[in-house]
């Protein structure tokens, strides 16, 4: 063997070297289908009066190529370096895709854009990243949170963050799918089966010297999951937080206005599935409370401090059953609204609660390890949608309802159906 042989055969046995210890991968799924939504809105009447003119029912509906109906279609990029010693770097950017036009590829990573370290102590994160308490409405959920049959709780969730939540100028849910400006930390993978992570979210706000209680913590989320996972069993617990308000009770001169007020929405869940083989069971619970506190200044008598609380109570039942190469799928979940009075409240006043239910029963048929037919089809029903309309008025997709009246008489959220029949491709 020669010399230039020689030094050929030892660049190459570098270049495969260096090839080994990193790597970049491209990835993402194409998911399409046809898909039928409704939303049917009926008339109220919360007052005494018997002279209120009924409204007659109204029905919204839409029939749409639709995206996301099984798997949320993406395309992403993501990499690994290893650095030796047991430590590794790693970044993840992903984004969302709308490929029933086209009109939505890269241009935001909004569905995650983080760098890591990891290591045997586990792995630091930074970026934008989805929150420990999204898991457990998503993981213990046969359609996870996606197209016509997605957990109701999810869908209720994402109405709370949009209407009292800090919203972003990336998501107007931002603090219950995903969070951004997030530091977390994610357990080591060898810890016998247990697994968990904590995350917190900066609220970037401005420092000013001379505005009491500043720097504002608006839009700051903390949570953690703790889960276990070993054999056919899976279970986790989450909590988050996250500051939906925070006023500093000053004008836009730095005056005291003789007023603060904050407003933290909190999760606490659990979630769990079984697999026997034939069949996978799923469950969740979850609550979550919408707290807000307005402190006046009085003269003479000080401080008056108000509190409300309103709680969303939900949960989750749904099973899959294998059937050769496609999959049964069917789930029952629901939301019981709570409305918190306030403390002028008395006996007397009437409490302003509402449910919603949501069935939905799919089948995903696999052509290939990376290609499926599915078809899902799912039905919502509401009770006392007039009380809170905004956040109880969950649908299937596609349309909203009609709601008018503002609580007294009028039209409110009923029902809605839907169904998806379409096609998913993962590479």
């Amino acid at each position: 063997m020669n010399k230039t042989t020689i030094v050929a055969a030892s660049m190459l046995s570098c270049v495969t070297a260096a090839t080994a210890q990193s790597s970049v991968t491209l990835f993402g799924v194409v998911d399409v289908g046809v898909s039928h939504y409704s939303a049917r809105s009926e008339f109220y009447n919360n007052t005494a009066s018997t002279t209120v003119v009924a409204l007659p029912s109204v029905t919204r509906s839409q029939t749409a190529l639709s995206n996301s109906g099984t798997s949320n279609s993406r395309l992403g990029f993501r990499g690994t370096e290893d650095l030796g010693g047991g430590l590794a770097a790693g970044f993840w950017l992903e984004a969302g895709t709308t490929p029933d036009n086209g009109a939505t590829a890269l241009a935001s990573f909004n569905r995650r854009s983080t760098v890591s370290l990891s290591g045997n102590f586990g792995e630091i994160r930074l970026g934008r990243d989805i929150t420990p308490t999204f898991w457990n409405d998503s993981v213990f959920s046969p359609f996870s949170t996606i197209g016509v049959g997605a957990n109701v709780v999810s869908s209720v969730g994402t109405n709370l963050q949009i209407a009292r939540g800090p919203g972003s100028a990336v998501a107007t849910s931002d603090n219950y799918l995903r969070t951004s400006n997030s530091i977390g930390y994610f357990f080591p993978p060898n810890l016998g089966g247990v697994y968990g992570q904590v995350q917190y979210a900066l609220p970037e706000s401005v420092s000013q010297s001379n505005v009491p209680g500043s720097p504002s913590q608006k839009g700051r989320y903390f949570g953690g999951r703790l889960g276990y996972a070993a054999g056919p069993l899976d279970v986790a617990l989450a909590y988050g937080e996250s500051m939906a308000i925070d006023s500093t009770g000053v004008n836009a001169l730095g005056l005291p206005t003789g007023t603060n007020s904050n407003e933290k929405i909190k999760t606490l869940n659990l979630g769990a599935s079984y697999d026997f083989g034939f069949m996978k069971i799923f469950g969740e619970i979850s609550q979550v409370r919408d707290q807000a506190l307005s402190t006046t200044l009085v003269p003479v008598l000080g401080s008056l401090t108000l509190r409300d609380s309103d709680k969303y109570k939900g949960g989750l039942l749904g099973i899959t059953v294998p059937v050769g190469p496609g999959l049964i799928k069917a789930a029952y979940s629901r939301v019981k609204y709570d409305n918190d009075l306030g403390p002028l409240a008395t006996s007397l006043t009437p409490r302003r609660d509402a449910s919603v239910n949501k069935l939905a029963v799919g089948f995903d048929y696999n052509l290939s390890k990376r290609t499926a037919l599915y078809a899902t089809v799912a039905r919502i029903r509401i009770k006392g949608g007039q009380n809170n309309p905004a956040i109880m008025g969950a649908v299937t997709g596609g349309v909203t309802y009609l709601s008018t009246g503002g609580g007294v008489s009028g039209l409110a959220p009923r029902s809605s159906s839907g169904y998806d029949i379409g096609i998913r491709h993962s590479f």
